[in-house]
């Protein structure tokens, strides 16, 4: 079964990072820009990590600068930028091309398992976000207008359904439930 975990991809600082390690967590990849209009979405983000980073849940930052030039830094630039002014503390990768010859092969899968605006495959713009199941299958994809705080329901959902399938060594016994 493909997922997530077949992809690679560098960090604002040029390390590679195997999505692998991510196995057993809830994430959520975003598109992002520093000088969106929806930047602000990346406090928002935030909140949802610190509230549920305990649980295994994770947030992905990819910037891009195909939407309206709205990413013009580059590398440790960005993220240090979105540390400044976001207060963030979840991974940021490097600039990706999310559409076009030149798409990230991660944004290729996501692309290709799901549909956006106008049942059209392609993002249309920044902070475009996908929901991602602790087996590294995607579960929805969020329009850059979808608030993040209108996600806790369904990140909850995500995080519970991989609490009960935990064995009891875990810490998990089947049928509990992680709702805070």
């Amino acid at each position: 079964m493909d997922s997530i975990y077949q992809f690679n991809a560098p960090l604002c600082n040029n390390n590679n990072f195997p999505l692998s390690q991510l196995k057993g967590k809830t994430v959520l990849i975003v598109n992002t820009a520093s000088k969106c209009h929806f930047s602000a979405q990346l406090c928002a983000l935030e909140k949802l990590y610190q509230q549920y980073k305990i649980d295994g849940f994770t947030i992905l930052a990819f910037p891009c600068n195909q939407f309206d030039k709205n990413e013009p830094l580059e590398g440790m630039a960005i993220k240090d930028y979105y540390q400044k002014h976001f207060s963030i503390n979840f991974e940021v990768f490097n600039k990706v091309m999310v559409n076009g010859p030149d798409t990230h092969p991660l944004f290729s899968y996501l692309k290709s398992h799901t549909r956006g605006i106008a049942q059209n495959r392609a993002i249309k713009w920044n902070f475009t976000k996908f929901l991602v199941n602790a087996q590294g299958q995607l579960v929805a994809r969020y329009a850059p207008r979808t608030k993040p705080e209108s996600l806790h329901n369904v990140i909850r959902s995500c995080i519970e359904s991989t609490a009960t399938t935990k064995t009891p060594t875990s810490g998990f016994s089947s049928g509990t439930s992680m709702v805070k």
